[in-house]
C-alpha cells in the first residue's frame, strides 16, 4: 500500500524542495495568523508553483470566513482544503460546494472513545487528520508536537480513510507506522529546528526514517 506523506507548515523554497525531494505526496500550507507557520496566500500563492504536478497543495485553516477563503483560494490556488477548527459537517459540505475542492477534516483524538466524533463526517469529508488535543493553554489546534495512543486507531474500520498527525519524528515514525499502519502521515513541528522553522535535514532524515521502517516491515 502506497503511504501518503504531508510535510505541513511550510514557508520557504529550501524547506518545500526538501518535502519534494523526499517524496511528499502532500504539502500544507498554513493560514492561521496565531502560528509560527502562518504565511501569507500570495507567499503560498508564489510556492505553490513549484508544487504543479509533483505533490498536491493543502490549504490549512482554522474557522476561517468566506471572505479569507475567497482569497486564499483565489491567490494559491489549492488542490485540497484542510479544516483545523470546530467546523461541522454543515460547513464541510459548504465549502466543498463552494470551492468544489475536496476537504481534509482535522479531528483532536485523546482516546478510544474520541474516535466517535468521526461519524457524523462520514461521507462528508474526503479524509480525516488525527490529531492529538492541544496541551491544555495552547493557542494552536495543531504543530504542538503532542502525540496521542496510535494503538486507538485500531478499531477504527477498514475504510476510514486518514491522516496519521501529531509528535510525529524520525525517532518514532516508525513505532506509528507499526502500531497504526496508517494510509497517510502528517508531519509539520517534527521537522523543525525551531517553531516554525522547517529544517531541510530533518525533513530529509524524516524521509529516510520512513523508508528505513517501511523496509523493515516487509522484511
Amino acid at each position: 500500500m502506497a503511504l501518503d506523506i504531508k510535510i505541513c507548515g511550510l514557508k520557504t523554497e529550501a524547506a518545500l524542495a526538501a518535502a519534494l525531494a523526499g517524496g511528499a505526496s502532500h504539502v500544507g500550507f498554513i493560514f492561521f495568523p496565531k502560528s509560527p507557520r502562518y504565511v501569507e496566500p500570495a507567499e503560498a500563492g508564489r510556492l505553490r508553483e513549484a508544487v504543479r504536478g509533483k505533490a498536491l497543495a493543502v490549504a490549512v485553516t482554522v474557522d476561517a470566513s468566506d471572505a479569507f477563503l475567497d482569497e486564499i483560494v483565489t491567490a494559491m490556488q489549492p488542490d485540497m482544503l484542510q479544516l483545523h477548527g470546530s467546523e461541522t459537517p454543515e460547513r464541510v459540505t459548504e465549502l466543498k460546494a463552494r470551492y468544489g475542492l475536496p476537504v481534509i477534516k482535522a479531528l483532536p483524538l485523546s482516546d478510544a472513545v474520541d474516535l466517535e466524533r468521526i461519524k457524523p463526517f462520514i461521507g462528508v469529508a474526503d479524509r480525516f487528520l488525527f490529531d492529538a488535543k492541544p496541551p491544555k493553554g495552547s493557542a494552536l489546534p495543531g504543530g504542538n508536537g503532542v502525540a496521542f495512543d496510535w494503538r486507538i486507531l485500531a478499531g477504527l474500520d477498514a475504510d476510514v480513510d486518514y491522516m496519521l498527525s501529531g509528535g510525529l519524528n524520525a525517532a518514532n515514525v516508525g513505532d506509528a507506522l507499526r502500531l497504526a499502519n496508517p494510509p497517510a502521515i502528517d508531519i509539520s513541528s517534527g521537522v523543525e529546528s525551531a517553531p516554525g522553522v522547517k529544517d531541510p535535514s530533518l525533513i530529509e532524515q524524516f524521509f529516510r526514517a520512513v523508508r528505513a521502517a517501511r523496509d523493515d516491515r516487509a522484511a
